[in-house]
C-alpha cells in the first residue's frame, strides 16, 4: 500500500467528521442521517478504488465469552475492541454467535 493512503483516508474521515458535527446544530436528525450516510458511501467508494479491504474486527475474547454463557460480557469487549454502539455490538454477537452455533 501507499504510503499516502493512510493519510489520505485519514484526512477524508476527518473532514467527513467535521463536516457531520458542524452540521449537527442547523439540521435536523433526519439530514444528518442522510448526510452520514453520503459520507459513508463515499468513503466506502475511495476504499473500493484504492482496493482497501476493511478488517474484520478480532472476535476471540467475544466467542470465548459466548463460549461460557456469558453475552453481556461478549457484547462488552465487542464494543471495546471496535468501538461500536450497543446496539450495534448486540447485532455483531448475536451473528457471531448463530455463525458458531453459540
Amino acid at each position: 500500500m501507499d504510503p499516502w493512503v493512510p493519510a489520505l483516508l485519514f484526512a477524508c474521515t476527518g473532514l467527513g467528521a467535521a463536516a457531520l458535527a458542524s452540521s449537527c446544530r442547523s439540521r435536523p436528525p433526519a439530514a444528518m442521517d442522510r448526510r452520514l450516510a453520503r459520507i459513508e458511501w463515499q468513503l466506502g467508494l475511495i476504499m473500493q478504488r484504492l482496493e482497501i479491504q476493511e478488517p474484520e474486527p478480532p472476535v476471540s475474547g467475544v466467542v470465548a465469552q459466548l463460549e461460557r454463557g456469558n453475552k453481556i460480557q461478549a457484547i462488552k469487549i465487542y464494543r471495546e475492541q471496535t468501538g461500536a454502539g450497543l446496539a450495534e455490538a448486540k447485532s455483531a454477537v448475536d451473528m457471531i454467535a448463530r455463525e458458531r452455533g453459540l
